[in-house]
């Protein structure tokens, strides 16, 4: 399981930087400043949980926790969710999908706390 955490984290890098490039150069003459600084948003939270990604990968890798895979799962669904909601919304225009980021933030914050149980020290 680590392998495939490790193996999204770094994908979601790598389109995190392709992503951040596309906003800064190849959407500043088509969409308003605001737009690309949701666009940034996206991003930016994308390559913070690709590297919390590798994060949970070195935790399974040290040994078997659940609280690791959820936090895993969690990470992996909420970037697809959160940032790829925003990705859509500045792409469409369409502002309805600015009611499902949130449910991509839960997401990611279940995965941190998740990632804090899976190292939380075990008597």
């Amino acid at each position: 399981m680590e392998r495939w955490f490790g193996v999204i984290g770094a994908i979601l890098g790598a389109l995190g930087v392709a992503l951040g490039a596309f906003g800064a150069h190849g959407l500043k003459d088509r969409v308003d400043e605001r737009m690309i600084a949701i666009w940034e948003t996206a991003a930016s939270y994308q390559m913070w949980h690709a590297l919390a990604l590798l994060g949970v990968a070195w935790v399974i890798s040290q040994g078997p926790s659940t609280a690791a895979r959820v936090s895993g799962i969690a990470f992996t669904v909420g970037v697809l969710v959160f940032s790829g909601s925003l990705y859509v919304l500045v792409l469409s225009g369409q502002r309805w999908l600015g009611a499902i980021t949130p449910l991509g933030g839960l997401a990611l914050i279940v995965g941190w706390v998740g990632l804090a149980v899976a190292l939380w020290p075990q008597r």
